[in-house]
């Protein structure tokens, strides 16, 4: 009997440092040197992304820039080209897709492919990781690590367990002995706080998670106890959800007077700046590019961009950069009947932008 019958067969595929990668594949003169992908060191900047010779030196996504050259003051610092990586990003699930149409993106370069009733000629889930990974390194120039496993926990925890350049897999019958000596930070959900909380009860790894009982749980945490309870023994019962990754999330309203106020306009902007912000956060998505949309009594429309160096979800920078945006528009002197705010180039997660760096041209679109 097939150890995989009656369960889904999930891949989780994990680009390796992905945005430092597409830089070094595409500049071999980087291989080997410690690379930053993110602000500059030289301003209040933070660090976007780092391949593996930088981590080594303790440098790591949404450290200050500056404290990551102190650490290895021969890192090679360069600006996010987030619309190079978006470009990398479809060709890669252009890949995946030759495999299964059941794909869930997590991010440009993460996603959970079902491939249960995809095997095809390959015959295993493990065959057709191999030749994604074989095909992803011979057309891309990039390595991708894959978890394999009867569900979404698991897969995304085995792909991270070998990486770079990893494939690990996990049939149904070895979960428990697989999850056991890990620490309960790998379990989805489990975060700084969740990780203490659990100390505090003298439980660091998922075997010792397991010893506590779904009532003790659940009458310290509520009803993520059970959520705990059900991860520790490697239940995860959700489906890989078919959707793309959203491009885009904002708001605009038309006025019934026009408004020529600045203070009103800056009121206005500061307000939508916080729905668009509030619908990242509940998306758990970040925006690299904040756009404001005005239109004059003529009906002439005009946008005005910013692309940040880091992404951000947070209110207070995305109505500092709609406000500043607004200033190089005729809004404060023509009045607007129409006011936007939206937010692009979304990414999951994402690291906070410490400063606002310099804005980048963009022009009026009649």
């Amino acid at each position: 009997m097939d150890h995989w019958d009656g369960f889904r067969r999930i891949l989780h595929c994990d680009m390796d440092c992905f945005y430092a990668a597409v830089h070094m594949r595409d500049d071999p003169t980087l291989v080997g040197r410690p690379v930053v992908v993110g602000g500059n060191p030289d301003s209040r900047g933070v660090v976007a992304a780092a391949n593996y010779e930088a981590r080594r030196y303790g440098i790591h996504s949404a450290l200050p820039a500056a404290q990551a050259r102190r650490l290895c003051p021969d890192t090679v610092f360069l600006k996010p080209e987030f619309r190079r990586y978006r470009a990398e990003s479809e060709a890669i699930f252009a890949i995946y897709r030759l495999f299964t149409p059941i794909i869930q993106p997590l991010s440009l370069d993460e996603a959970y492919l079902d491939v249960t009733d995809h095997l095809g000629e390959f015959g295993s889930a493990t065959a057709i990781a191999h030749e994604i990974r074989r095909r992803v390194l011979d057309e891309r120039g990039l390595t991708v690590s894959v978890g394999v496993a009867p569900n979404k926990l698991i897969a995304k925890i085995a792909s991270d367990y070998d990486k770079p350049d990893g494939l690990t897999v996990v049939k149904p019958t070895q979960i428990e002995d697989f999850l056991a000596p890990l620490p309960v930070r790998r379990l989805h959900g489990v975060g700084p706080a969740g990780e203490k909380a659990l100390r505090d009860l003298g439980v660091e790894t998922v075997a010792e998670l397991r010893r506590l009982s779904l009532d003790r749980l659940m009458e310290r945490f509520g009803s993520w106890g059970r959520t705990l309870y059900n991860s520790a023994r490697g239940d995860d019962q959700r489906p890989v959800h078919v959707e793309q990754i959203r491009k885009s999330l904002s708001t605009e309203h038309t006025f019934d007077t026009d408004i020529d106020s600045e203070g009103t306009i800056n009121e206005i902007l500061e307000s939508m700046a916080a729905e668009v912000s509030e619908g990242l956060h509940k998306r758990e998505i970040s925006a690299c590019t904040i756009t404001i949309k005005a239109r004059y009594p003529d009906f002439t429309t005009v946008t005005r961009s910013h692309t940040l160096q880091a992404p951000t979800s947070e209110a207070d920078t995305i109505s500092a950069i709609a406000r500043e945006l607004i200033r190089s528009t005729e809004a404060f002197t023509r009045s607007v009947r129409l006011l936007g705010v939206g937010a692009s180039n979304l990414v999951t997660g994402g690291v906070e932008q410490l400063a606002l760096f310099g804005f980048e041209g963009s022009g009026a679109i009649p």
